[in-house]
């Protein structure tokens, strides 16, 4: 099998606070999200949220069922899907049909899609394919989402160091899904900060994945209540767990780019408890 999987239990804020560093990049930080033929996946139980890639280089890879984890006959049999290409232009068969999926192109896949398979056009240049998914209770159609098809907000500013345009990509106004949502926000050059002002919502979890990150630089990645926060040192092509108790915020060394998923309760984007920058500590 070409998949390989983790499984994390959720914890709650107070024994997040008698985590050490190793503790906290053990329970929230996914290190390794991209390896060469394989799917790598990690089973958060937070809201049962699973984020991982698939990197097919020498072959295409079939995303096949986790039958010790997900106990279904096929991954998407209670489960949807959402995936966003941040590598070289690739392609996504779902039940037979073939979706072109090139980098920043977004595809969203509806329960009970039976065969999925992933392959890169250029084997020097391969596809990366990052996936999100989230328990579903209904099937909704297969839908593609370009760049220019996302739905754009631009925020902040170069004085604040956060100007930034996010991308939602596969949200209820752009397409119909169960629970999850997936976008992409891109920051300006000179800009480090993301999600500044920070907010929680203890209706739903989320996950960020960051990349394009230049060589030799890094984000730290800003976590937990807004009264007891810390931080977690993250490279390109790394994603972190956020539980819906904690803040999600960024700062990097350089501007970049990252992804952001989300799951729970509602389809709500701008269901947020936000805090001034003031009360954090």
């Amino acid at each position: 099998m070409s998949i390989n999987f983790e499984s994390r239990y959720a914890i709650g804020p107070k024994e997040y606070k008698t985590l050490d560093t190793q503790g906290l990049r053990e329970n929230f930080l996914i290190e390794k999200v991209f390896e060469a033929d394989k799917i790598n996946f990690v089973y958060t139980h937070y809201d049962r949220y699973m984020a991982g890639g698939a990197m097919p280089v020498s072959s295409k890879i079939k995303l096949d069922t986790i039958p010790e984890l997900l106990k279904e006959p096929y991954f998407l049999s209670r489960r949807e899907l959402g995936i966003i290409n941040v590598g070289g232009n690739g392609q996504v068969e779902v039940d037979g049909t073939v979706y072109d999926l090139n980098t920043k192109e977004a595809l969203y896949i509806g329960q009970g899609a039976q065969e999925v398979y992933f392959s890169s056009k250029d084997t020097a240049n391969p596809a990366k394919f990052y996936l999100n998914s989230t328990p579903a209770h209904c099937s909704y159609p297969t839908k593609k989402v370009t760049k220019e098809g996302a739905n754009k907000i631009e925020l902040g500013s170069l004085e604040t160091a956060n100007h930034r345009t996010i991308n939602q990509m596969l949200l209820n106004k752009v397409v119909q899904t169960c629970q999850l949502q997936m976008g992409m926000t891109e920051l300006k050059p000179g800009s480090v900060w993301n999600t500044m002002p920070s907010h929680t919502h203890d209706r739903r979890m989320e996950v960020y994945f960051y990349f394009e990150l230049p060589e030799g630089q890094a984000v730290s990645h800003f976590m937990g209540p807004i009264d007891e926060t810390r931080h977690i040192w993250m490279h390109n092509d790394q994603a972190v767990i956020s539980p819906p108790w904690s803040i999600h915020s960024g700062a990097g060394t350089s501007n970049y780019t990252f992804i952001w998923g989300m799951a729970g309760e509602n389809l709500d984007y701008d269901d947020m408890d936000k805090c001034a920058i003031t009360e954090l500590k």
